[in-house]
């Protein structure tokens, strides 16, 4: 946040699976806001504006925070927040994928760049350079505030005045009441079976349900008698994939607006109904939903007591590019995440939820964490979940060589599906896969979307084996 607020900031939204050591109380929150009650959807034209005013939902992050350290925390919010407050205050130097970031933005977009220049780079008259001193005052007094009052003190009093205020000045919707009237969810996780292992996963509004409803059409073939770069393999997961992203689009939205039909798509029943459909030798290009009765930081930890998989996003890098001066928060761009059609389900509407692309998960075998993992990128996040979790579960890989595995990512373009493979797979994949329809489209060697974490826990010995995405300025720590 302080140190990469491209990704997530105080603005944005967060999920997390906790997993408690010898507890069957494992628990999946989800802090994503909704749209402010006064949000006019017919003030927009065919789309949602990305950056400005009117394009951030409620943030839920620091709501994310607050029930986290009721439930869990051990350390005073002043002691959990004290190095980010002396980051914000006294300053950190200026890393080579922060002044990235701030080249790759500014210019290209319709971000409000004087403030946000003079908010997170306070004392610099230019986008930053490696090596040079950032800090964020205001930002520090925001995180004093919420060390010594908590997370209510972010939704309601000064803070909360001073986000509405800004908002309404420059014509957005964003309100005191809408800050105060937010709550986390906080409940049991999705859940599905997995050769011999239990999958947690995030519920709606998370899109955590494409993972396991991919994973359940995955588990009717044999994969782990197929080899690693199979191409059999990799068609099958695309497959699955897609599927289960067409279920997503078709059927899901906010459950205390619409029915909630995850239940259903992560049935073994439909898993089955839906594998059915796959064609081995040829690619479906937009499968429709099936019949029922971006930039974001992602951190995993584990000790004795249990384990936490946490996700946060202001969604695209520096979200709306709309940032509070006064309290030194950037907001989020997550009402892009709604569908203006009427007749979506996760079509936009005042006080709703849109569906999210931040999902989490937890691996348990026999009662016990076995697997926590996740990933940035967007909608790319399930898909890589999917080839990770398949890498290690199926082929058998370490957590680090799962990472460090060639990934693919597909996306929807015109009325077909074109799938970006890391030119490392081998000609011989990517040849079979167009072989079989797939409009393949090789990247660079290291180019695909996600920045994958990665841990596995011994159910014998305890020790804990972890990876981390040489994709990205991630890394593995212990203390």
């Amino acid at each position: 946040m302080v140190t990469e607020p491209y990704a997530s900031h105080l603005g944005g939204d967060a999920f997390c699976i906790v997993c408690p050591r010898g507890s069957d109380e494992t628990l999946a929150v989800n802090a994503s806001g909704a749209a402010p009650l006064r949000t006019d959807p017919s003030a927009f034209g065919r789309t949602v504006p990305q950056r400005g005013s009117r394009s951030f939902s409620v943030p839920g992050l620091v709501s994310a925070w607050g029930a986290l350290h009721s439930r869990y925390g051990k350390l005073l919010p002043t002691a959990a927040l004290a190095q980010a407050i002396e980051y914000a205050e006294h300053g950190f130097p200026a890393g080579y994928a922060y002044c990235r970031a701030f080249r790759q933005t500014f210019g290209a977009t319709a971000c409000d760049v004087p403030a946000l220049v003079a908010t997170m780079l306070t004392g610099l008259d230019h986008l930053p350079r490696p090596g040079e001193i950032i800090r964020q005052p205001a930002l520090a007094q925001t995180l004093r505030q919420i060390a010594a009052g908590g997370a209510e003190a972010f939704y309601r009093g000064p803070i909360a005045s001073a986000i509405a205020r800004r908002v309404r000045a420059d014509g957005g919707w964003l309100s005191e009441e809408d800050l105060a009237a937010h709550e986390p969810d906080v409940r049991k996780p999705l859940a599905t079976t997995y050769r011999g292992h239990v999958v947690h996963g995030q519920p709606p509004v998370s899109q955590g349900l494409i993972l396991l409803e991919a994973l359940n059409i995955a588990e009717l073939w044999d994969l782990p008698a197929m080899a690693w770069d199979a191409a059999d393999r990799h068609h099958l997961l695309l497959e699955a994939s897609k599927l289960a992203a067409a279920d997503r689009d078709g059927h899901m939205g906010d459950p205390r607006v619409v029915r909630d039909r995850s239940a259903e798509l992560v049935s073994k029943e439909h898993a089955r109904s839906r594998a059915r459909q796959i064609d081995l030798q040829r690619a479906a290009q937009a499968p429709p939903p099936g019949q029922l009765g971006s930039d974001t930081t992602y951190f995993l930890a584990g000790d004795r007591d249990g384990v936490v998989s946490l996700i946060q996003s202001v969604f695209c890098g520096f979200g709306a590019g709309y940032v509070v001066p006064e309290c030194g928060v950037l907001m989020n761009n997550r009402m892009t995440g709604f569908s203006l059609d009427p007749g979506c389900p996760n079509v936009l509407a005042p006080g709703k939820r849109t569906m999210h692309t931040l999902n989490a998960y937890v691996v348990t075998r026999d009662g016990l964490p076995v697997l926590v993992g996740g990933t940035p990128g967007g909608h790319v996040q399930v898909q890589s979940n999917l080839q990770v979790l398949s890498s290690v579960i199926d082929a058998g890989l370490d957590v680090q060589r799962a990472i460090e595995a060639p990934r693919w990512q597909w996306r929807r373009e015109g009325e077909g599906t074109v799938v970006e493979i890391e030119e490392r797979a081998g000609a011989a994949l990517v040849a079979d896969l167009r072989g079989r329809g797939h409009d393949v489209r090789p990247i660079g060697g290291w180019a695909q979307g996600s920045s994958y974490q990665l841990m596995r826990i011994d159910p014998e010995t305890g020790a804990m084996h972890v990876g981390s995405d040489p994709r990205c300025d991630g890394q593995a720590v212990a203390f």
